[in-house]
């Protein structure tokens, strides 16, 4: 089994234009196109301006290939303004351009050394190929193997037709960045054209570069890795499950053999959900084959409260017997979860380990409200499970020192009569009679 990811949910991109074309207008990537466009207005002609310009030619560039990358993991937010001025990343702006001179180079060798119907061929070939080449050299981050027509023939082959739709797309929108350039030169003073000029190519390169991302999550299955929706937005279906995925990495990695990882992937998911019983139940059963007392011993906690909400008292019994075995002193150090453990197992006529995680319970956790409700139970296990009628009292009676609750002093008085009588310490009966008539009696 392998985890798709969301490729399966994921709409077509032709479907999301509207959502592409308001991609550029969020506030990070406005902030960038901004002032790569309007900084250079305020350079003076000469090295330190060019330089500037180049610096935020490339700040661009490395923000796009951030933009396909970002959209690649599942993100349709656009990436935050500070992944434009961070330095790493940087280097993909330069082998950008190295890569558009090779394939510029390509071509006029094309037509030097082959003459035009070739050096044609060559240019359809080189302008189809520039999509994939910018998709390869944003995921690989190296110029080999975003030149390598291996490379490219296989991304294009594994996307199929609708790369070739995709390539439509964005003959028309730069023939649409062309046009709107152009109207911005003739019907605008240069001071005006210049800047308003930039802003739309830079807008339309960032909606290229988000719509080249989306094609790589689209086809994210063919392309052989696998990316979830982020952010806020939702899959086509919404009640999906995305715990599919870890299941799905357990089976796999469990049928590999890969018993560290599955563990790893467990702890990661208990990490984000503490109490979910199914990862639970899995760690507990991982471990337990592979004789993990490190892992039962970090996790008995979860393991307890899991068991005992399950009311799993054999799974507890046998938890704590390895435990034990581990370290002969092994205690539980939360006393609520030690009264409920213990009640479990003496519940399910297991008295033997019920005492054992009680003792010296008022030593262990002196400020504890739990200990009359703890030593009850011992008593009631001496006294139901052993018969041991006087320890039973004497327990009883340190319970009730320990107390001030009037309902369980009255439960305690209960008790003693009973133990008295050698008879089993039972609890209160339960009174089906409605409020209004439990104080009368019957005719």
């Amino acid at each position: 089994m392998r985890y798709l990811g969301a490729a399966t949910e994921a709409e077509p991109f032709w479907q999301r234009l509207s959502a592409f074309f308001r991609y550029p207008f969020h506030s990070d990537p406005l902030l960038v196109i901004i002032v790569c466009t309007l900084v250079p207005l305020f350079l003076s002609p000469g090295l330190i301006g060019g330089l500037v310009y180049i610096v935020l030619l490339l700040v661009l560039i490395k923000y796009c290939y951030t933009v396909i990358r970002h959209t690649a993991s599942g993100h349709m937010k656009p990436p935050p303004v500070a992944e434009a001025w961070s330095g790493d990343g940087f280097a993909l702006g330069l082998q950008s351009f190295v890569v558009v001179l090779v394939m510029v180079g390509a071509v006029v060798s094309a037509f030097a050394l082959l003459g035009p119907i070739p050096g044609v061929v060559v240019t359809a070939l080189a302008y189809l190929a520039v999509p994939a080449t910018i998709m390869i050299l944003a995921m690989e981050d190296s110029i080999f193997p975003a030149l390598n027509p291996l490379n490219i023939t296989a991304l294009i082959s594994s996307i199929g037709w609708p790369y070739f739709v995709l390539y439509g797309f964005l003959i028309l929108m730069t023939m649409a960045s062309a046009a709107a350039q152009e109207m911005a030169f003739v019907h605008f003073h240069p001071v005006i054209a210049y800047p308003l000029g930039g802003f739309l190519s830079s807008v339309f390169i960032v909606i290229v570069f988000h719509m080249l991302g989306y094609l790589l999550f689209q086809y994210q299955e063919e392309l052989g890795f696998a990316s979830d929706f982020q952010d806020e937005e939702q899959p086509a279906d919404p009640n999906r499950d995305r715990s599919r995925r870890v299941d799905a990495d357990i089976d796999m990695n469990l049928k590999e053999g890969n018993y560290n990882r599955v563990a790893s992937i467990l702890e990661e998911a208990l990490k984000r959900d503490p109490a979910n019983p199914n990862r639970l139940s899995q760690l507990f059963q991982l471990s337990l084959a592979r004789h993990d007392l490190d892992a039962l011993t970090r996790h008995h906690a979860k393991l307890l409260r899991w068991m005992a909400a399950h009311r799993r008292h054999r799974d507890m019994k046998t938890l704590l017997t390895l435990l034990r075995q581990h370290d002969p002193q092994f205690q539980p150090q939360d006393p609520d979860l030690v009264v409920a453990c213990a009640d479990l197992l003496f519940l399910q006529h297991e008295p033997k380990p019920a005492l054992q995680l009680l003792k010296d319970f008022h030593k262990r956790f002196p400020d504890s409200d739990q200990i009359a409700p703890a030593y009850i139970l011992v008593a009631r296990i001496l006294a139901n499970g052993f018969e041991q009628w006087d320890k039973a009292t004497s327990f009883l009676k340190f319970a009730d020192k320990n107390t001030g609750d009037a309902d369980t002093k009255a439960a305690i008085a209960a008790y003693l009569a009973q133990a008295e009588q050698r008879e089993p310490l039972k609890g209160p009966k339960a009174s089906f009679a409605p409020a209004a008539d439990l104080g009368s009696s019957s005719p």
